[in-house]
């Protein structure tokens, strides 16, 4: 059975920065593309970048502007989305999610996902 789970979600101000993780079990994250989406209050769920099974990147400029990274550790099968100067419009809940996705910004085409991690920024 595979299971994601994210984790580092909290409470921070503007400014600060903030890592999330993404964990894997009954899947090798290595063996797969693995992106982050978001979703904001009312809002609908938005594709934030992907790391694909060759460890390639792609980010969506609007959501990311230069400021998020992705990563992967294959020896602990964890994801990460690491998130600098972070501003209000960050605020949403992250999920990772996890398939062999070739729309990497098609959130219905993953078949896992985790349950999200909140983050919320205040000024």
């Amino acid at each position: 059975q595979v299971q994601l789970l994210e984790s580092g979600g909290g409470a921070v101000q503007t400014g600060d920065s903030l890592t999330l993780s993404c964990a894997a079990s009954g899947l090798q994250l290595s063996n797969t593309n693995t992106a982050w989406f978001r979703q904001a209050p009312g809002k609908g769920r938005d594709f934030v970048g992907v790391i694909d099974r060759g460890a390639s990147l792609m980010y969506n400029a609007g959501a990311a502007k230069g400021r998020f990274t992705i990563s992967r550790d294959n020896a602990k099968n964890v994801v990460y989305l690491h998130m600098n100067n972070l501003t209000l419009e960050d605020t949403a809940t992250y999920y990772c999610a996890s398939g062999a996705v070739h729309a990497f910004a098609a959130g219905d085409k993953y078949p896992h996902w985790g349950q999200g991690t909140q983050v919320t920024v205040s000024s």
